[in-house]
């Protein structure tokens, strides 16, 4: 006898890979869920407050160049490696400026459905009781003579004084009521996670199309809103100089008053401005928190300092009066101040320059043949002096500071040093030539910065709806209640079961007891009236 041998089943056929576009799609949509989540938003919006703070430790190029070089004198080996990190442009750095993005995307897609979804949430009523009322955190049960749809109309009544929205329906486990509010909970909720997606639109606007620039103005002179005459200025990418209001402003006086402490208490400047050329420019006086407002422009008053003004008169008689440079603090204590003042034309035969590096003491003190300030105010002004004569470099086309010498023409020997004294006001002193330098007073510069930034009306508003919103989360309730009718088990009476269900607050328990001893109060007092009367029901018409 033959036998065969059972066929073999075909192995199954596996399945076949999906394609590369759908595999990046799926890879799309699971990193477009990730990044609109409400955890991923949170996550973000702490690493923009983290990725701030070296903004507010270190000092910042578009709120005070001078400070971010003194920072980096005092710290030669560290300064330059905070700068391969852009921790002196935090706030324009590709990073911070990445997290911003991010965080901009991610409310953008996690905000706008919860918006719309809350929206229509609005128009639909309550949603129906759960079938085990018992089982929610707050429930209670009352019994009363009424039959169910009177109790229900009683129930109804007092939840409606109550200012909640009431749906009445007949459930698949009975008649019964649901009852809701709260919903501004959810509204501010919805309008804070709106008014801080804003808030970041307002800001991003101030960045792209605004602009500020920064100038030191002796008593006496003045600015024009141009880029080129501001010693910083910042600009968003969408401003050119042509977009620049027409403003002028002139600094007529300059006043600093200090404490007993010698700290100062506060800085006033008188100033003029107006469009440029206009004769009658009008009058302000600004302060630190008192800027100028016009056109949208702000002026702010951020420091103060002082300018030796001196005469140089050369051997040939040739006389130059009235020079000055705004000297910089070096000590805001005592507004000691270091600074330069540069002479490249000496005038028609004269091949040398002079520059003269100073030392300005507002109350000078010579200890030892050194000058130092003992105190901020001018009570007795002093200067020291090094004059260099020579090659100044200024048409070398290579930077250099206003503030100092280039140190390199120095090392060079294209600067020489040809005298030093240390003067008061009204002395002199002769250099090796014959020519007098003069340390004839001082005049007061005030360092201003002009400020424009059109989104700065949107980011109030939008700061004014987050506190709003943020109200709303943390002072209203989302209550939920739900009443459902049944025959008492003895007959002759009906049972109404209760149940709370309470969002943002943790002590439910009084607020719905206090509830339910009111419905009770209520059923107590129609039970008691007994039916309506015939005298007051409705007489049909004949």
């Amino acid at each position: 006898m033959t036998t065969t041998a059972p066929e073999r089943a075909a192995p199954p056929t596996p399945p076949s890979r999906p394609s590369a576009g759908r595999r990046l799609l799926t890879r799309l949509l699971r990193w477009w869920r990730q990044l609109t989540a409400m955890r991923t938003a949170l996550v973000l919006l702490f690493l923009l407050a983290v990725a701030s703070i070296p903004g507010s430790l270190l000092p910042q190029r578009s709120l005070s160049q001078n400070s971010v070089n003194r920072y980096f004198a005092d710290h030669p080996t560290l300064a330059p490696w905070l700068d391969r990190l852009f921790l002196f442009d935090v706030f324009s750095s590709p990073w911070f400026a990445a997290i911003y993005l991010l965080l901009f995307i991610s409310l953008i897609g996690c905000v706008l459905p919860r918006a719309l979804e809350h929206a229509r949430a609005l128009f639909q009523p309550p949603p129906a009781a759960p079938r085990h009322l018992h089982r929610l955190p707050d429930n209670a049960a009352l019994t009363t003579p009424l039959p169910g749809p009177v109790a229900l109309d009683v129930v109804e009544e007092e939840l409606r004084v109550r200012r909640y929205r009431v749906a009445r329906r007949d459930g698949r486990h009975g008649p019964e009521v649901a009852a809701e509010k709260g919903y501004l909970r959810e509204t501010g909720n919805v309008l804070f996670h709106l008014s801080l997606l804003a808030l970041l639109v307002g800001l991003a606007g101030g960045k792209l199309w605004g602009y500020e620039g920064s100038i030191l103005v002796t008593e006496g002179q003045g600015f024009c809103n141009s880029f080129q005459q501001y010693d910083t200025y910042r600009s968003g990418p969408l401003v050119d100089s042509g977009d620049l209001s027409d403003l002028c402003v002139d600094l007529t006086d300059f006043e600093a008053e200090y404490e007993e402490d010698l700290t100062a208490s506060s800085y006033t400047a008188d100033i003029t401005y107006g469009p440029a050329g206009d004769s009658g420019a009008s009058r302000e006086t600004i302060g630190v928190n008192d800027p100028l407002r016009v056109d949208g422009d702000r002026v702010y008053v951020t420091g103060h300092g002082f300018s030796p003004t001196f005469d140089v008169t050369l051997p040939d008689g040739t006389a130059f009066t009235g020079l000055s440079a705004p000297f910089l603090p070096a000590d805001t204590a005592t507004m000691a101040s270091q600074g330069v003042l540069k002479l490249p034309d000496l005038g028609a035969g004269r091949t040398d320059q002079l520059g003269i590096e100073g030392f300005f003491a507002p109350t000078g003190v010579v200890q030892g043949g050194i000058l130092t300030s003992v105190d901020p105010r001018p009570l007795d002004p002093q200067v020291a002096i090094v004059v260099y004569s020579g090659y100044l470099g200024l048409d070398s086309g290579l930077p250099q500071s206003v503030y100092s010498l280039d140190q390199t023409q120095i090392d060079r020997d294209l600067l020489t040093r040809v005298g030093a004294a240390n003067l008061r006001a009204g002395e002199s002193t002769t250099l090796p030539d014959g020519t007098v330098v003069t340390f004839t007073g001082y005049a007061e510069y005030a360092a201003l910065q002009l400020s424009h930034d059109p989104g700065q009306v949107y980011v109030l508003g939008a700061s004014i709806a987050v506190l709003v919103g943020l109200l709303g989360m943390l002072l209203v309730r989302r209550e939920r209640v739900f009443v459902r009718v049944g025959p008492a088990p003895e007959g002759g009476g009906t049972v109404l079961s209760i149940g709370s269900l309470t969002r943002g607050s943790a002590e439910t328990g009084p607020r719905f007891t206090a509830l339910s001893d009111e419905v009770g109060a209520a059923l107590a007092t129609r039970a008691a009236a007994g039916p309506p009367s015939r005298s007051t029901e409705e007489t049909p018409p004949s």
